[in-house]
């Protein structure tokens, strides 16, 4: 049976725009014949049951990320297709603390470069998605990737970088301002910053952090290759390398406005540098988007790509559905919870079975709260309800009796001044309206 890996679409030249999808796709590329696996460019994380890229497909069954596809092949063949069969002891270790460290300080390096920057995201990465993905995939999931990694990387302090957010804080800042009256709004014009302005602000203290960051991720990855062919072996590639070698692409390749991430690489890893064009060369080559969306094979690109099927009219509703659940507040949170239930439920998740059931279980809590507040409003309107109607009924018919006893003795305003009855109905609607 051939294997489909469903990826991320091309980018830069690059199979993937995603670091994890360009790691798979080296992985199967060493491990597995070419006629045992297609390329899929789905760009639709909706394919997998757990809703994310990459995703490999053998049969009914679906694994997901690069570290369980791995796991995965490595049963699914009993240990044919293990490219870390050759490591002794000592380098299986490595290998797992190595490639903990590519992914923890890798990715959000990546973030910062391709979706924090503005000048990078709006130019280059945002236009790169536009063209993989299809409609209205193309207006949902760009904005949803980009504040994903601003939320990721808000601890590393580097939001400057984010030209759109300096502009919003800087105008709520001047709104503040005149709300307080320290700003005379009339007299005190506000500017519209220019993007080297807003840079230039900051461009110092970003600098430190940025050379801070990029130093602690290219320096010990440089110590660890030290003038070797691989970063374990001088004889033959690990899963390491498919892992670095996929984040290294995308620090490296993208030819992007603000160029520090690959300015650093350069200036801070040469061979890493070298490494990567060597390792670009021998799996990749130089990709053409139109082509490998196509689902065609290059003498400069040898991958073995298959077209992504295009969307029917029900998965663009069950889309645009989707979409519409989450935005709406509580339908969202109740979807949330499904999901991080699922996924702590999953074989793949890489929780034990205690942290699963107790994931779960916390999933579940957090649902049946929502239901209980639900059923709390919801009884507090209808109580509210119920009592308005009430009194409005036996309002009308006090003012039906009032109507008669008017006609028939002409009798003006009521004896005594305030109904205080009625008083008394404002009081309680009033006391129900608070509590709810």
């Amino acid at each position: 049976m051939v294997l489909e890996l469903h990826v991320w679409g091309p980018a830069f030249s690059l199979p993937s725009i995603d670091a994890q999808c360009l790691a798979t796709i080296t992985y199967l590329s060493l491990v597995l014949p070419k006629d045992a696996w297609v390329l899929i460019p789905s760009s639709d994380p909706s394919v997998s049951p757990t809703h994310e890229l990459p995703a490999l497909k053998n049969g009914a069954t679906w694994v997901s990320r690069f570290r369980n596809i791995v796991d995965y092949l490595r049963q699914y063949s009993d240990g044919e297709w293990d490219l870390d069969a050759g490591l002794n002891t000592l380098q299986r270790a490595d290998n797992i603390a190595f490639s903990s460290f590519v992914e923890s300080r890798g990715q959000p390096l990546l973030d910062l470069s391709l979706y924090v920057t503005s000048r990078n995201y709006y130019a280059n990465t945002s236009p790169a998605y536009g063209s993989i993905l299809q409609w209205p995939n193309q207006w949902i999931l760009p904005p949803q990737l980009h504040t994903a990694a601003k939320t990721r990387t808000d601890h590393l302090g580097l939001s400057s970088l984010d030209l759109e957010a300096i502009e919003d804080q800087r105008k709520r800042e001047h709104s503040a301002a005149v709300a307080a009256g320290h700003v005379p709004k009339n007299f005190i014009p506000k500017p519209k910053e220019t993007p080297t302005g807003l840079l230039g602000k900051s461009s110092q203290q970003n600098q430190f952090k940025l050379e801070a960051l990029t130093a602690e991720f290219f320096e010990p990855l440089e110590e660890i290759l030290n003038a070797k062919t691989y970063f374990l072996s001088e004889d033959a590639p690990s899963s390491l390398d498919c892992l670095a070698f996929g984040h290294l692409c995308l620090a490296l390749v993208p030819d992007l406005p603000y160029s520090w991430l690959r300015d650093a690489m350069k200036a801070k890893g040469s061979q890493l540098t070298t490494y990567t064009e060597r390792m670009r060369t021998r799996f990749f080559g130089v990709v053409d988007v139109q082509r490998a969306l196509a689902g065609t094979s290059t003498e400069t690109s040898p991958l073995p790509w298959q077209a992504p099927q295009r969307a029917s009219v029900g998965k663009v509703g069950y889309t645009l559905l989707n979409t519409l659940a989450d935005a709406t507040p509580i339908v969202k949170d109740l979807r949330a919870q499904t999901q991080i239930r699922e996924a702590a439920e999953s074989p793949n998740s890489g929780l034990s079975a205690d942290e699963s059931q107790a994931v779960s279980n916390y999933a579940r809590g957090q649902k049946r709260d929502v239901f209980v507040s639900i059923a709390a409003v919801a009884g507090g309107v209808a109580a509210l309800v119920g009592y308005m109607v009430h009194v409005g009924l036996f309002s009308a018919a006090a003012a039906e009796e009032w109507t008669e006893e008017e006609e028939v003795g002409g009798v003006g305003e009521p004896e005594g001044g305030l109904d205080l009855k009625n008083l008394e109905h404002v009081d309680i609607l009033s006391a129900a309206a608070s509590a709810l």
